[in-house]
C-alpha cells in the first residue's frame, strides 16, 4: 500500500453510482461549436471519442435537454475544438457555470476570422465536420461526425476533466519532424 486512503464502492448500478464511476474516467475537454440556420452556439463537452479512421468518424454526446441540442442537430455542421492546458476558463464559460451569455462568448477575439464555423484560434485540435448518423441513448444524442477539415497544434499541453475538476497536463506529443 502507498499510504493513501482508498474507498471502494460496490452494489447496484444506479445513475448516481454510474456518474461517480465516470467522474474517475479522465476525458479530454472540448468546446463543440456550430453556426448556421438554427444559430450559433457552443458547449463544453467531454464525451468525445474517435470511432474509426476509415472513414474518419468521431462521436460526440450532447444532452437532449440542453438548450443547444436542437441548434447542433438543425445546423448539421460542427467544430470540435480540443482545449489546451491554458483554456480552463474557456471551458467554464462554455459549460455555463460563469453565466456568460452565448453572444458574448463569440464576441471575444479568440476565433478564426475566416472560418464558416466557430474555430478556436488556439485549439489544440480543431475538427470541422458534418453530422452523419445520430442515435438517441437515454438522455443524450450520440452524434457521429465526419471530418471535412482537421488542424493540429503540437505546442500546447492538454486539459482533461477528472474527479469533477479540470486538470492541466503537459504535452506528451513529440514535434513532427
Amino acid at each position: 500500500m502507498d499510504g493513501r486512503a482508498s474507498e471502494e464502492t460496490a452494489g447496484a448500478v444506479t445513475p448516481a453510482v454510474f456518474r461517480e464511476a465516470m467522474a474517475h474516467l479522465p476525458a479530454a475537454v472540448t468546446v463543440l461549436t456550430t453556426d448556421g440556420p438554427r444559430g450559433r452556439c457552443g458547449l463544453t463537452v467531454s464525451a468525445v471519442c474517435s470511432v474509426t479512421d476509415s472513414p474518419p468518424t468521431v462521436l460526440v454526446c450532447v444532452n437532449r435537454r440542453s438548450a443547444t441540442h436542437e441548434v447542433f442537430r438543425g445546423n448539421g455542421r460542427v467544430c470540435l475544438n480540443v482545449l489546451g492546458a491554458h483554456d480552463e476558463a474557456l471551458a467554464g464559460h462554455f459549460s455555463g457555470v460563469t453565466g456568460t451569455p452565448m453572444a458574448d462568448r463569440f464576441a471575444w477575439d479568440i476565433w478564426e476570422p475566416a472560418e464558416e464555423l466557430p474555430v478556436l484560434r488556439e485549439a489544440q485540435v480543431a475538427v470541422v465536420g458534418t453530422i452523419g448518423e445520430r442515435t438517441e441513448m437515454g438522455s443524450h444524442s450520440v452524434l457521429f461526425v465526419r471530418p471535412t477539415a482537421i488542424r493540429v497544434r503540437r505546442s500546447a499541453g492538454g486539459l482533461v476533466y477528472h474527479g469533477r475538476r479540470f486538470h492541466r497536463i503537459e504535452s506528451v506529443c513529440a514535434p513532427a519532424g
